[in-house]
């Protein structure tokens, strides 16, 4: 028999004829390729994560130990609580969360009002809007243009700066238009002659209708605002406006504003600089990965509907 040929095995009267594919040695050891490469992706990617969770659950003797880290032999929560009563890991909490809401809040509806225009066919000077947003993907000014706007138009040292000037990105405007195209025509001109507005149309017909893209635009973007650091590295100098990571940054690689304050003086074995930095790294990782499996059903929906139509 030919590899990978079909072969019928004989069923009982009445039944149809069970095939049975059979397989040749090549295509088993190319399976078995396959499972052991993504494996070892697998682990690659989760052992850093697995690390650092038994780090912050390690008392100083073993984080001081060489080699691989797998599982803490004797956990311990001191790592834990001493970042939780820590005053200003909870304040940049704060100021994280505030600005992952209001950062991915504004992003999508600045996004979605200017994607919608674009989406119209019979929009003025469309090509040419189209033509400067993709150009925008290829070239920008820098960060020291950057600086000087947000210096000149008042908002250093403001909650503003880590929020305006990143609210509208030009692929998340790309993969809305192209979802905003995908919707049948027809919807949006049955409002107009009823005399909706296109604001109207936009927020009460166009947006339900985009809940797939609507949910991958706000992963992304509450993703980029929760992990910033950089722009608050620039903007920021007040302390109690600093965000999650730069606390963390601060704490981990230059040792600024340590977390020892929440740590009991009593303790004969108080946790390690190590195990504090790793306990917060994981403390500020745990939302996104909470918030992830709810949004993960429209993610692939949402980039192939966006970026496949138009």
């Amino acid at each position: 028999m030919a590899p990978g040929a079909t072969q019928t095995s004989p069923a009982g009267t009445g039944d149809r004829p069970r095939r049975r594919t059979v397989r040749t040695p090549g295509q088993w050891a190319v399976d078995v390729g396959i499972v052991v490469v993504l494996t070892a992706l697998a682990l690659a990617t989760l052992y850093p994560f697995l690390y650092e969770l038994t780090i912050s659950l390690s008392s100083t003797a073993e984080t001081q130990q060489a080699g691989l880290h797998i599982l803490p032999r004797h956990p311990t929560f001191a790592a834990w609580q001493a970042v939780l009563h820590s005053s200003g890991i909870v304040r940049a909490y704060g100021n994280t969360i505030l600005r992952t809401v209001a950062g991915t809040a504004i992003s999508l509806v600045l996004t979605a009002m200017m994607a919608y225009p674009l989406a119209q066919r019979t929009f003025p000077h469309r090509r040419s809007i189209n033509f400067l947003l993709l150009l925008s993907l290829l070239f920008s000014g820098g960060f020291i243009p950057l600086f000087l706007l947000v210096k000149n138009i008042g908002l250093l040292d403001s909650r503003w700066s880590l929020i305006l000037p990143g609210a509208v990105g030009a692929m998340n405007v790309i993969l809305m238009r192209n979802f905003f195209q995908a919707i049948p025509a027809e919807l949006t001109e049955a409002a107009r002659v009823d005399g909706a507005s296109e604001m109207r149309i936009l927020f009460r017909i166009v947006l339900p209708l985009s809940k797939p893209v609507l949910a991958v635009i706000g992963l992304w973007t509450a993703l980029a605002n929760w992990n910033a650091w950089f722009d608050a590295l620039l903007y920021i100098n007040d302390p109690n406006k600093q965000v999650l990571q730069m606390f963390i940054r601060n704490t981990v690689v230059t040792q600024q504003d340590p977390l020892l304050t929440g740590i009991d003086t009593t303790l004969q074995q108080p946790p390690s600089g190590q195990s504090l930095g790793a306990a917060a790294v994981m403390i500020a990782t745990l939302p996104i990965i909470a918030l992830y499996p709810f949004l993960q059903k429209y993610f692939a929906q949402g980039i192939l509907l966006g970026s496949v139509k138009g």
